[in-house]
């Protein structure tokens, strides 16, 4: 039995909080495709999930072909074992990521600190002493 629901551009957009332009943008991708209806488009449900996956890969810092390359490993028959290493994988590569640039951003706040300290040294000789 087929899903007959369908989602307007508008609905989609309200749902996910992002503009129509942006869900158009991924329609120029053709990542999601809306049937027409005149100058309407129409969603199925596939798409709106498809949408959902894509949003929730860039929330997490996924690009856009690293979200279309996990998508794309779905399974209908529900075997996604390989889409969910895949994602794992990523999911590990960002976090390492992340870390290396917490990292970084440690480093730089403390050099920012100790030349900040040097500076007021160099304003008020007298007050280091």
């Amino acid at each position: 039995m087929e899903d007959d629901t369908s989602y307007t551009i508008s609905q989609l957009a309200e749902e996910f909080g992002v503009t129509t332009r942006t869900i158009r943008f991924y329609e120029e991708k053709n990542l999601i495709h809306p049937r027409r209806e005149g100058q309407k488009r129409i969603y199925k449900p596939a798409d709106r999930v498809r949408l959902h996956l894509i949003l929730r890969g860039k929330r997490i810092g996924l690009s856009l072909d690293e979200s279309l390359e996990i998508i794309d490993l779905y399974d209908p028959s529900g075997n996604n074992k390989d889409q969910y290493l895949a994602l794992i994988r990523k999911i590990e590569e960002k976090k390492q990521q992340l870390h290396l640039q917490l990292n970084d951003i440690e480093h730089m706040i403390s050099d920012l600190d100790r030349v900040q300290e040097q500076c007021k040294r160099e304003l008020n000789p007298n007050e280091a002493q």
